[in-house]
């Protein structure tokens, strides 16, 4: 019975001290994958014209009924349309993005009849009454013929437009000039690894991880024509355009470890 328990403890003592070894060993594994790596970075800058060119055209009417205000700027923005199909922009280019029909209200006062004492104050009363309705309709134009761009700024304003804006330059496909300036980002911070093993003595090992950051173009907006509600004169030059050029960054983050 003795020898029982002997040869149990000696097992339960010999699985512990395998399952210790066990975890003493991983943790020695992570230890050194954490602390035992080094992380070099390096940046890619490509600048691109762009290609595409984003505008809102927009029409505001009030009328007294909803049937008059609908009529009236549906004929205005059809007009709106189709100068700017005239110019050679596709149906695919052009979306309606806002169409937005409100009740307008007028405050009148009412002023008493009677005749105020030394002791009262004169008080008003007021009354909001209905007065017509207000039709706000938008579309946005994609032009892809720059040359084009002050044409459809005229000649939308001058067909009834009188919400013309955020005029916004962009780059259709921007994953061509991202690859480019991954490739830089990826050869300058291997060169900058090749330095650090110069410049340290450390040997580096195998890649383990890499991470890219990418920052998108921003699009450059502006408000082209702002026509509010007064009238439109189409007699006014278009405006000149420069679309300027856009940046595409990139950075690359790659991870090796040390030997």
């Amino acid at each position: 019975m003795n020898r029982v328990f002997v040869l149990a403890g000696v097992l339960i003592v010999g699985v512990l001290v395998f399952f210790v070894g066990e975890m003493v060993l991983q943790q020695k594994a992570i230890d050194s994958a954490s602390n035992y790596q080094v992380t070099v970075s390096g940046e890619g800058k490509v600048y691109a014209k762009p290609d595409i060119a984003l505008v809102s055209l927009g029409v505001t009417t009030t009328a007294t009924t909803v049937a008059d205000v609908t009529k009236n700027n549906t004929d205005k923005m059809n007009a709106v349309i189709e100068a700017v199909k005239k110019l050679g922009v596709e149906d695919k280019d052009i979306q309606t993005t806002n169409y937005n029909l409100t009740p307008v209200y007028n405050d009148r006062y009412t002023i008493p009849t009677e005749v105020p004492t030394a002791s009262s104050v004169m008080s008003y009363s007021t009354k909001t009454i209905l007065t017509g309705y207000k039709l706000e309709q938008n579309i946005q134009v994609k032009i892809r013929d720059f040359a084009k761009i002050s044409d459809v700024l005229a000649q939308s304003t001058a067909s009834g437009a009188n919400l013309v804006g955020d005029l916004q330059f962009t780059i259709d496909n921007p994953e061509q000039y991202k690859e480019q300036a991954r490739a830089k980002a990826i050869a300058e911070a291997k060169t900058n690894a090749d330095n650090l093993v110069k410049d340290s003595g450390i040997n580096l090992g195998r890649l383990i991880n890499v991470y890219e950051n990418y920052a998108y173009p921003m699009n450059y907006s502006s408000k082209a024509v702002g026509m509010g509600g007064g009238t439109i004169d189409s007699a006014v030059p278009a405006p000149t355009i420069q679309p300027g050029q856009q940046e595409i960054d990139v950075t690359i983050n790659l991870t090796y470890q040390v030997r």
